[in-house]
């Protein structure tokens, strides 16, 4: 586990572009929290720093948005909140090969229909910024915060 403190919207983008820069070829990440706590932003943050340009829409209402890559991949960005149940997701056509990231927003309401996690992030309020835990569930996750923990501009945001 890594935990880190947030102080400004700024430092939230700065862990969304370590979690691109050093993320491994295939992934999933969970992003937990409460309304507000960063997970959009987050995201955002990763999917500008992996190259995607344009407007990047809360997939609140669509579920999921589907991003091309700069390296010729697709990641999705999905938010679960409003689904009723994880059989839901069967009609969204999801195959889990066709994306090499997905970034699952409340992803416990997808629980038994999503690929296997590899990290979780889970974002708190805390003060006027964000706490963040880092929670590997994997092996391609373990390798992910591993390479997180060397990234000099998170070190010094780290509460371990």
């Amino acid at each position: 586990m890594f935990e880190l403190y947030l102080p400004d919207p700024d430092h939230t983008d700065l862990l969304g572009a370590a979690l691109a820069t050093t993320r491994p070829a295939h992934a999933l990440l969970e992003l937990q929290g409460d309304l507000g706590a960063g997970k959009s932003t987050t995201a955002r943050a990763l999917l500008r720093a992996l190259g995607v340009t344009g407007a990047i829409r809360s997939p609140t209402y669509t579920l999921v948005e589907r991003y091309p890559l700069a390296d010729g991949r697709e990641a999705w960005h999905m938010d679960l909140y409003r689904i009723g149940g994880a059989g839901e997701l069967d009609f969204l056509g999801l195959d889990d090969d066709a994306a090499s990231l997905w970034l699952v927003e409340w992803p416990e309401r997808g629980a038994g229909s999503l690929p296997p996690t590899d990290l979780r992030v889970e974002l708190r309020i805390e003060g006027a910024g964000r706490h963040a835990r880092l929670i590997p569930l994997s092996d391609s996750g373990e390798g992910w915060v591993t390479r997180l923990r060397e990234q000099d501009q998170l070190r010094v945001l780290s509460v371990d």
